[in-house]
């Protein structure tokens, strides 16, 4: 199959299987180069055979054989379309009913995700817009990822690396967003004030995440990135396939911001799995009934005291010090110089934001913290 012939004749792209190296791609560039002196395409992209997940090849008397059809019906072109994104094309393809389940989980993953993104821009409003340079520093480590993934995605669809372009956007929707910003950011989007700049902010960087991955996303789930783009801007005439995807600021970008929130994510990793280990116990049943006491270097202080590493690590409180780790105190082994002694949180716990704070129950509104207090008016 050729691809779009220009005005010139040339083929954009020829694509076909490994057995074609031999037949149709050399017997069509031996013709045009004898009757017009240059080859009859500009690109040429192969791929392996599809074989069954054993790796046999498929067959209707073994019994093997995966219809697209069939594929299609139970899950969804989509699913078959991802199948095909997740694989190494460059050799032979497998496919069967255990690796579709897999594809298929990935697929519910990511649309969660995007679920999650559409329910956090609901009432968007571009009065709410807030400049980069007047956000959070969270909300800019966001924009810095997207400034970099715009510069890899671009290049991987330019060289035809579906793989790879997916695996970047997966890993990004699922660990950098799904599992570590959306996760502290809910407790703004829920319980701070519709006015509040951390609120204003998230908005903005949810509507900039919005554009992007819907555009990255829409030619490997072209139903999916559809329906979630009409989700948002219904009307007669629209279509995510009519949208380019949005040029990214190069001011985005930030390494040295990048950089401290590596360091920041890293620390967060220590306190998380130190909560696991008392939840798993029992003795908490989120992290929210927990104020851990945090050991670490004397320079992490000062840099994780720049955040508010209690939110980042979804605690009701936190202490940092910079004092020996007693004896028993949480470690991981990759991360040896942060240390974490548990402590529960001390007061009680907040109708509204579910925080367990000492001042809860002495406001206006019964059973609430200051901050909520202050947002009921």
């Amino acid at each position: 199959m050729c691809w779009m012939c220009g005005s010139d004749g040339l083929a954009d792209l020829y694509l076909e299987g490994t057995d074609q190296h031999r037949g149709w791609f050399h017997s069509s560039m031996l013709q045009a180069c004898g009757t017009k002196g240059r080859a009859p395409y500009r690109g040429v992209l192969t791929h392996g055979f599809t074989l069954d997940e054993k790796g046999m090849k498929m067959s209707k008397s073994l019994g093997n054989t995966v219809a697209p059809q069939e594929v299609i019906k139970e899950y969804g072109a989509d699913i078959l379309r991802l199948w095909v994104a997740q694989s190494d094309y460059t050799v032979d393809l497998r496919i069967g009913k255990e690796i579709l389940k897999g594809v298929a989980d990935s697929y519910r993953r990511l649309r969660n995700t995007m679920r999650y993104m559409l329910g956090a821009l609901a009432g968007w409003d571009e009065a709410e817009r807030v400049a980069p340079q007047e956000m959070p520093e969270l909300e800019r480590w966001v924009l810095h990822r997207l400034s970099e993934l715009d510069a890899e995605v671009r290049q991987g669809y330019a060289a035809y690396d579906f793989q790879g372009v997916f695996q970047k956007l997966f890993t990004f929707a699922t660990s950098d967003l799904s599992a570590f910003y959306f996760d502290i950011r809910k407790d703004a989007l829920y319980c701070d004030g519709h006015g509040s700049l951390r609120r204003r902010a998230a908005r903005t960087v949810m509507d900039a995440l919005f554009h992007r991955l819907t555009t990255w996303l829409a030619p490997i789930l072209v139903f999916t990135a559809e329906d979630v783009w009409l989700s948002r801007f219904p009307g007669e005439g629209e279509s995510v396939h009519l949208h380019d995807m949005p040029e990214t600021p190069a001011a985005w970008r930030d390494e040295a911001l990048a950089a401290k929130w590596d360091r920041v994510r890293r620390a967060r990793r220590v306190v998380t799995a130190a909560l696991e280990v008392q939840r798993t116990a029992k003795v908490i049943g989120a992290s929210l009934e927990a104020a851990p006491v945090v050991h670490v270097p004397e320079a992490m202080v000062s840099l994780l005291g720049s955040v508010d590493f209690a939110d980042v690590c979804i605690t009701s409180g936190l202490t940092l010090t910079a004092e020996p780790a007693p004896d028993g105190a949480f470690r991981l082994d990759d991360v040896a110089d942060v240390a974490v002694v548990f402590a529960e949180a001390e007061g009680e716990k907040c109708a509204r934001c579910w925080k367990i704070l000492p001042d809860v129950g002495s406001h206006a509104h019964a059973a609430t913290c200051a901050r909520c207090d202050e947002v009921l008016g």
